[in-house]
């Protein structure tokens, strides 16, 4: 997606040698940057050549990566990542006029984590193809704004392969994985969320993102979402407002509506000016709700069997991997759950 030309600059984060430089957000007056067809197969020529391997995939069983996103715990960041996302105009006005997410916000669950778990559990050629197709998705998506949104003007133009929005929905992706993770297991230490981080570029890569666009390590992209979510690049406008209601339950689904201590954790995990901004109230019995269900949470999650708490495409590489051939039913019925569709393949 792309900035304003006229009026409105792009804004980008610049990044200091020391941490209170780190993220500092400044406005650009000239022509957005994007990634075209050449600069995305370049990306994808360097993700090759760091490479697990064509079976094993981009990443691997060895991978941090792995570890953290076979997690069925992720799920309780799903929300909280999508209201991220929505709260950059942008990215909010290209979902309302090219996808139903607002109207079906599972069928959008299904699309993103068929996507995402195509790039970190696929073999190399699925991987390559969930790349492919997601960028030739977004090749089609551009247009401009309906009205006025932060510091973008009216009319202002928008496209989904925008560097600066692919950078921000890739990082909303990462920062909230880890914060998911953290909330049902041990958390991760200091070298293990820089491990993690350095794996999520080859991610990031795949997405288009040049490493140049990018932080350079865990401190920098820590930096980098505290300085988005205090600018006003981050405004909840028109288009995504009316629908974080269906966002959180259901929406066309109205019997898979979200329980309330799940709204309340999504309200919780949110940057206190965009909970406000979304209207969503937090009042002391939510807080007591989601220190209840967190505390339940961390006790409980470690003690469920691996072949449930690991998701189903997890489950599939594992399988896959062992010479088992394709997923059996439990693995089939995981993914249904997670993707939509009983194999990551399909």
């Amino acid at each position: 997606m792309g900035a304003s030309r006229a009026g409105v600059g792009r804004l980008r984060p610049i990044y200091g040698s020391r941490a209170s430089e780190v993220g500092r957000v400044v406005t650009e007056r000239d022509t957005p940057a994007w990634v075209g067809a050449d600069a995305f197969e370049r990306q994808l020529d360097q993700v090759r050549a760091a490479a697990a391997g064509d079976e094993v995939g981009v990443f691997g069983p060895g991978s941090l990566t792995w570890r953290v996103d076979r997690e069925a715990a992720l799920f309780l960041g799903a929300g909280r990542a999508l209201l991220l996302q929505l709260a950059h105009p942008w990215v909010a006005e290209a979902i309302a006029g090219h996808s139903r997410a607002l109207a079906d916000p599972i069928g959008r669950f299904h699309r993103t984590f068929g996507t995402t778990f195509a790039l970190v559990f696929g073999t190399l050629d699925q991987a390559f193809a969930a790349a492919r197709r997601l960028h030739r998705r977004h090749a089609t998506i551009e247009g401009s704004l309906a009205a006025t949104a932060g510091p973008f003007a009216a009319g202002s133009p928008y496209r989904a392969n925008d560097v600066a929005a692919l950078r921000w929905v890739w990082a909303t992706l990462t920062e909230t994985a880890l914060l998911a993770h953290d909330l049902a297991l041990t958390p991760l230490g200091p070298a293990e969320r820089e491990r993690y981080y350095a794996e999520s570029l080859l991610l990031a890569a795949m997405f288009g993102l040049p490493r140049a666009a990018l932080p350079p390590d865990w401190a920098a992209f820590t930096a980098y979402n505290e300085a988005m979510w205090a600018s006003d690049t981050l405004t909840v406008g028109p288009a995504p407002r009316p629908g974080a209601g269906p966002l959180l339950s259901g929406g066309a689904r109205p019997w898979l509506r979200a329980p309330r201590w799940f709204m309340a954790l999504t309200a919780q995990t949110l940057p206190p000016r965009l909970r406000e901004a979304y209207g969503l109230t937090l009042g002391e019995a939510d807080r007591r709700r989601v220190r209840r269900v967190t505390a339940l949470i961390r006790r409980t999650y470690p003690l469920v069997p691996r072949r449930l708490r690991h998701v189903g495409p997890y489950q599939e590489a594992q399988a896959r991997l062992r010479g088992r051939g394709g997923p059996d039913l439990v693995t089939r019925t995981l993914n249904r759950l997670w993707i939509g569709r009983p194999r990551l393949s399909d």
